[in-house]
């Protein structure tokens, strides 16, 4: 594959990239797909005129703000300098629980675009200027208390056809130089399970935690987007270093603030709910929390489905909820019924089952929202984090941050949990 001098490798997209891996269709198969695609999109076409096939849906009130998941905090004294931010889940966390914004990198102009518009006031860098591999990080040596960033996930996970280190979009060593060379106080990085997997436990000794040694004291763990009241199931493994031995000691990895199935016999947390309560749906006798939502930008094509497996498929319909060609707002999707008069997501409804702010500002093509929420940790889990790493530097206790969090937070506000199928 020939590259152009001015597009490195790990740019490079669509079915030119390296990591593309193609479908091997019939003809039969083929038209098949086409045909699907061309009555969808005629279909779509009807209802953008206001000629629905079937009655339009009426637009629910959702039941969950995200925002009472992670009340803003008031400044602890602390900074954050943010690489791969992409949508903003880490920034928005951070941000929230109270840290100061320094800069952000960020390849993406579709990304950076969302985050100059939701804070006209932070350094954001993009394009060229945004590539983390072409940044001299020395300059912030000795003024950043927490770097955080989300290396690209595609290497780890199943979507990514898990290549680790010789897929060119791998981005951990990158992460790692920029640590080396800011040192700062705490370092904070998120991905994909795959990547705590027996496969690639040679990599992370390798490529993080090797290079670290002497400098640093990483913590590895799982945490699960549920336990902090988001209504999806989403999984993140963590890595959390501490430059001084002493903030190490400190660290607690953050505990469940909410129940989850699993978990009913613990009675003094809230209770998340499940996807149909969350979105305002009607009540039919069965909830759950939503399937992992995928990216747009998974594959070499660009999708506005959220559906990542056959098993989420079924379980989003089980949900009543139409996972397939999401709206770009609420009204649209109720002009635009589903299959069987299933509920159709839209952009909004995407964005609370991801632990998003109602006002976060994706706005322009689905498949690019999508992607972004999709590549994004859920902003309740940063959030939770965030309060962790302040606890370690700043050395106060449970008791003291809750006391710095306003009644939202410590009220029951999401107040029933996933429910069964009726018997």
């Amino acid at each position: 594959m020939s590259v152009s001098p001015a597009i490195k490798p790990y740019q490079v997209t669509g079915t030119n990239a390296s990591w593309h891996r193609g479908w091997s269709l019939s003809r039969e198969e083929r038209e098949r797909f086409r045909q699907s695609s061309l009555a969808s999109h005629a279909a779509k076409t009807r209802a953008l005129r206001g000629e629905c096939d079937a009655p339009k849906h009426p637009i629910p009130v959702p039941r969950l703000r995200a925002t009472d998941l992670m009340p803003s905090l008031p400044q602890n004294g602390l900074n954050f300098l943010s690489l791969f931010s992409g949508g903003g889940g880490l920034d928005i966390g951070f941000d929230r629980a109270g840290y100061s914004h320094v800069a952000s990198y960020e390849l993406r102009e579709d990304a950076t675009r969302v985050l100059r518009a939701a804070n006209p006031d932070w350094t954001i860098n993009d394009g060229g200027n945004g590539d983390v591999c072409e940044v001299r990080w020395e300059k912030y040596r000795g003024q950043i208390d927490v770097l955080h960033g989300g290396p690209p996930c595609q290497p780890f996970s199943h979507a990514g056809h898990q290549s680790g280190a010789d897929d060119v979009r791998d981005m951990f060593p990158e992460l790692v130089r920029a640590v080396k060379a800011v040192r700062p106080r705490v370092f904070v990085a998120e991905n994909v399970p795959g990547l705590a997997t027996k496969k690639f436990r040679g990599y992370v000794e390798e490529t993080i935690m090797a290079p670290l040694a002497g400098s640093y004291n990483v913590r590895m763990f799982p945490l699960e987007a549920a336990a902090f009241g988001v209504p999806q199931r989403r999984r993140r493994v963590w890595f959390v270093g501490f430059r001084d031995q002493k903030d190490a000691a400190n660290f607690t990895p953050p505990t469940a603030t909410h129940l989850t199935e699993a978990d009913e016999d613990i009675f003094e947390l809230g209770r998340t709910m499940g996807a149909r309560e969350a979105l305002g749906l009607s009540d039919i006798g069965y909830d759950a929390l939503a399937p992992t939502i995928r990216s747009g930008f998974t594959g070499p094509r660009h999708t506005t489905s959220v559906v990542n497996s056959v098993t989420s498929l079924s379980q989003w319909l089980e949900l009543g909820i139409w996972p397939h060609g999401v709206a770009e707002d609420r009204e649209k999707a109720s002009a635009f019924v589903a299959k069987g008069g299933a509920f159709r997501l839209s952009i909004p409804d995407c964005m609370l089952l991801q632990g998003f702010p109602e006002d976060w500002p994706l706005k322009g093509a689905v498949y690019k929202s999508l992607g972004l929420l999709g590549n994004s940790v859920a902003p309740p889990m940063a959030y939770q984090v965030a309060l962790a790493v302040e606890r370690s530097l700043l050395g106060q206790s449970r008791t003291a941050i809750r006391a710095r969090v306003p009644a939202a937070l410590t009220r029951d506000c999401a107040l029933s949990a996933p429910r069964s199928k009726s018997k």
